[in-house]
């Protein structure tokens, strides 16, 4: 290969890099500079894609794990026609194509959200599972490779613990993931905190360590061609680059490998812009362009990769021609749209543990929708996803045909990876902890709903109901926090998330419906460890087509004739306290009692007006009761509503014990209930 252009190539993105950066006046230029040998030597001659087919299902992947050095990524880009030079020469602007940390945009080559170090390699292994897993059910002619680049930032949070071992248990020898390191942190030099042998610590994981000079074409050309002849083993290749490569002062003086390069533009990190530009072959009056030879070698690359794309087609088409059901099959894998599934054919034990109810429509999963993937934490037999795995068999080295993941004691690697089965595409990502350890997921979580990922988590242990596990395992105010979730909009101006916790067993038949339906944003499903008391089926109905009516957020219960005098409103467990109460106080006081599961705000927030005043009318008394903090229903009680939860941590006791202590009882919603009225009537005059 003629090293002449390659270094030119190079350089043209480093003074791309550094010109974005320089025009914002905001940005990191020095990490980009110094990936810019490996990434122009990865698109050009490895990464396998149809530059004009930007979606071909059976592409080459790539993650970028650190998003500040986006301007690396959107310069190899532009060179190869995804981006006009000026769209990134707004970069940082508002409108623009090109923000400050990439964004998924497939059309463009984002494959993936970056920013929080750490996930961006995560969902890389995520991606690779995926491959493995369809390999493994349509052949070896849709293999590809997952690519991922990853700095000093990302090898020390503590997700490359649980990502690290993960991929090299399970062999992904798919993956080959290019460890920028250059010994440069934003504060300072690597050494400050740390000594440790990466390599030493990715060979104990299983991987294939390769060490070469990160600046140097040849190395890192050799390092990927056994990389990509690896068979048993994911690939690091760990390549010494230099920060800042090519910086120079204004005197011409080296200013490389500086830490104030990693975070600012050149001319306010002390290096010179102009004579930097210039000592990279650019012109610093003109320094958006694509250098002249640089733009005919990447245009014959462009249409090389076309070309090689195009091959593999056409022997996926004759796979197709030759096995028309598989064929149908992957078509519907990647379709993005839900699998047909009759959720009425299930049937529920009665009042069982909502976890429990979960686990059964799992165990329907995996005998009938043959691209979905769980995963859980360690605790499968916890969180009942141990029904679907029963149904399958998990994943090992060299064996991808089961579709069960133990991820092990890692939930924000498990999220991290979820959302890299979702962005690869073809599956359909579950994954299953503790609702209290949903705290851990939280980044991962965010990051799914950021990018509008219908990953499905399954979140058991819902309340102080886990009981003699104490305070550290009972959820108080996780629910609030995930709820907001589903107050914020995604660019697309979408709900972000759907956050569901049904009241019974067939209420979370329902649920798992609306789950599998939602593939535009996350959805949760809030579950409970207790058996809980099934809520009773209307008059000539039943308890399923009672509760298809949660696909609006929130239904009536109970049926009433006229204008009720108080509406009780909860949701999860609670709604079956509330029916007792609800019993009683119809018993004992003879009031025209409402009663309303509401599974999700957000989502009865978006139903019609009418529907909204008929299940919560606004001139009628309303009291809530959650096992979490009262804002939870603060919104549905309204503001002469009353809401009694928790504000307190919880406490180690049998589940019974904690209700009659913290007032989950038929006795208390009485109580409340009564008090309350008659602070509505002294309110109301």
């Amino acid at each position: 290969m003629n090293n002449n252009i390659t270094d030119r190539a190079a350089d043209n993105i480093r003074v791309l890099t550094a010109a974005m950066v320089e025009k914002a006046q905001s940005g990191h230029p020095g990490g980009a500079m110094g990936g810019a040998c490996f990434i122009n030597i990865l698109y050009s001659e490895f990464l396998n894609y149809d530059p004009s087919d930007m979606k071909w299902v059976n592409r080459d992947r790539f993650f970028l794990d650190p998003g500040h050095m986006s301007p690396m990524l959107y310069s190899v880009l532009s060179l190869m026609g995804h981006y006009t030079l000026d769209e990134i020469k707004l970069f940082r602007q508002w409108g623009s194509p090109t923000p400050g940390h990439p964004e998924l945009e497939v059309e463009r080559g984002i494959e993936n959200t970056s920013g929080p170090l750490g996930q961006g390699h995560a969902m890389a292994i995520g991606a690779a599972i995926a491959e493995k897993f369809l390999t493994a059910r349509f052949g070896d002619w849709m293999s590809h490779k997952i690519y991922t680049f990853i700095s000093d930032g990302g090898v020390q949070e503590e997700i490359s613990q649980g990502a690290g071992r993960l991929a090299g248990f399970l062999g992904l020898n798919n993956l080959i993931m290019f460890y920028d390191s250059n010994d440069i942190q934003l504060s300072h030099e690597t050494k400050v905190v740390t000594n440790e042998d990466t390599g030493k610590k990715y060979e104990a994981w299983g991987w294939n360590v390769i060490k070469i000079n990160g600046d140097n074409a040849d190395d890192v050309r050799d390092a990927l061609k056994k990389a990509n002849q690896e068979k048993d083993r994911p690939t690091i290749i760990i390549g010494k680059t230099t920060m800042g490569k090519g910086a120079v002062t204004e005197t011409g003086e080296p200013y490389e490998k500086k830490c104030k390069t990693h975070g600012m533009p050149l001319s306010k990190a002390g290096a010179s812009f102009e004579k930097t530009v210039t000592n990279l072959g650019g012109d610093p009056a003109d320094p958006f362009k694509i250098f002249d030879d640089v733009e005919e070698y990447y245009k014959k690359v462009r249409e090389d990769k076309i070309k090689n794309a195009k091959i593999k087609k056409e022997i996926q088409v004759k796979w197709e021609k030759e096995n028309p059901e598989l064929a149908n099959k992957f078509h519907k894998f990647f379709s993005k749209k839900a699998p047909d599934f009759d959720f009425s054919s299930i049937v529920q034990k009665e009042n069982d543990a909502t976890r429990n109810a979960s686990g059964k429509v799992l165990e329907h999963f995996a005998l009938n929708i043959e691209n979905m993937i769980v995963i859980s934490a360690d605790l499968s037999d916890s969180d009942k996803t141990n029904a679907f795995l029963e149904k399958s068999k998990a994943f090992v080295k060299g064996d991808f045909s089961g579709a069960f993941l133990q991820a092990g004691v890692t939930e924000l690697t498990m999220g991290a990876v979820a959302n890299g089965m979702a962005l690869h595409g073809g599956v359909i990502p579950v994954c299953g902890t503790f609702f209290v350890f949903s705290d851990y997921m939280k980044p991962a979580v965010r990051l799914a709903a950021l990018m509008e990922l219908p990953v499905k988590y399954v979140w058991t242990h819902d309340a102080f109901r886990v009981g003699e596990d104490g305070p550290t395992h009972q959820p108080v105010e996780q629910e609030a926090q995930i709820r907001l979730m589903e107050n914020l909009k995604t660019h697309s101006h979408k709900r972000s998330f759907l956050v569901l916790r049904p009241a019974d067993s067939v209420e979370t038949t329902v649920a798992w419906k609306m789950a599998l339906e939602n593939m535009h944003t996350p959805t949760a499903l809030i579950l409970s460890r207790q058996n809980v008391k099934d809520l009773p089926a209307k008059a000539n109905s039943t308890r399923y087509k009672d509760s298809l009516e949660a696909s609006k957020g929130a239904y009536i219960v109970n049926e009433i004739s006229g204008k009720p005098d108080i509406v009780l409103v909860a949701n999860g467990s609670e709604v079956s306290t509330l029916f007792d109460g609800m019993t009683k106080l119809i018993a004992e006081k003879k009031l025209k009692v409402q009663l309303v599961s509401a599974i999700s705000e957000a989502l009865f927030r978006e139903q019609d007006k009418t529907y909204q005043e008929k299940v919560i009318p606004s001139d009628v008394p309303v009291f809530g009761l959650t096992a979490g903090l009262p804002i939870t229903l603060r919104g549905l009680a309204g503001p002469f509503g009353k809401v009694f939860g928790l504000d307190h941590f919880g406490y180690s006791a049998p589940y019974k014990v904690l209700d009659e202590k913290l007032g989950f009882t038929e006795d208390n919603v009485f109580n409340q209930v009564i008090v309350y009225l008659d602070e509505y009537k002294k309110m109301k005059k």
